[in-house]
């Protein structure tokens, strides 16, 4: 690598990290932690994904490439990953969930709309929506996980979506799964796209503008929010008419895509005179 690519990657992974810092001091999470974690992902990124061509991946080859000693480097490789975060779980069904009721016309009422639901029963029904589309977990579980997020709301039938999205609530452990599954998603499509070739390059693009007058902003955020939500609302139904019939488990064998719209704003940077 040359110097002046060395430096950019370096100005890159600052900007990456001050964001990712601010969450792991506001929840408590020392630089300690935080350096074990690093220490244990370079090990385990070398063994996965940079063993030569036709060998097995050796601790003494990590070693060398991560610059960890050798007795460092067996450690990490024997350490336990952490269990599967149950909150990411839950954010996934929850997605599934509104996504069936979104689509899936057994759960329509006649004007091709998502129907209120009776809680329990056979289909259609809240219960049956939720065993198709979240697996193992319960019926009353899913409803706790919506109506936190106020997607769905109690009404005389049963129960109504109100929400064509899933955003967690007051459940903070679901807020930082989001941290880890969508932000590793994008910086793994930036990956790609920095190796892939040109035909293969997965999309990538973003609109944005330093010059805003800042009373348009609200208008924008407004606009960009219900644009972006009608675009997912009509990729999310493309991809349920071409999706794999899941188990009664709520498993398939199918590929795992996803499309993520986000907005950010700040305002203009003020000088620092101290």
């Amino acid at each position: 690598m040359t110097k002046s690519l060395q430096q950019t990657l370096t100005r890159a992974l600052l900007t990456l990290l001050k964001p990712l810092v601010r969450v792991l001091l506001r929840n408590g999470i020392a630089y300690g932690s935080f350096a074990e974690l690093a220490k244990k992902t370079y090990v385990d990124v070398a063994f996965e994904a940079f063993a030569p061509k036709g060998k097995k991946q050796t601790v003494s080859r990590v070693s060398a490439l991560t610059g960890l000693t050798r007795k460092e480097t067996k450690r990490l490789h024997e350490l336990d990953n952490p269990d599967a975060d149950s909150s990411e779980q839950r954010y996934n069904r929850a997605v599934r969930v509104i996504s069936g009721w979104l689509n899936d016309a057994a759960f329509h009422g006649p004007d091709g709309q998502p129907a209120e639901l009776p809680v329990d029963g056979n289909a259609p029904s809240f219960a049956a929506l939720v065993k198709k589309y979240s697996g193992d977990i319960t019926t009353q579980a899913m409803l706790a996980v919506l109506q936190a997020a106020s997607s769905v709301e109690k009404c005389e039938q049963g129960v109504r979506l109100v929400q064509h999205a899933y955003l967690p609530g007051n459940d903070p452990s679901e807020k930082l799964a989001i941290l880890g599954t969508d932000t590793a998603e994008l910086v793994s499509t930036i990956d790609h796209n920095l190796v892939a070739a040109t035909e293969e390059r997965r999309f990538q693009r973003k609109v944005s503008n330093h010059n805003m007058r800042p009373d348009s902003v609200p208008a924008f955020r407004a606009l960009s929010a219900e644009k972006s939500q009608a675009l997912l609302e009509e990729l999310d139904a493309w991809l349920s008419e071409h999706e794999i019939e899941a188990t009664e488990d709520g498993e398939t064998s199918g590929h795992y895509v996803s499309l993520g719209i986000y907005f950010f704003e700040h305002g203009p940077e003020k000088e620092d005179k101290t």
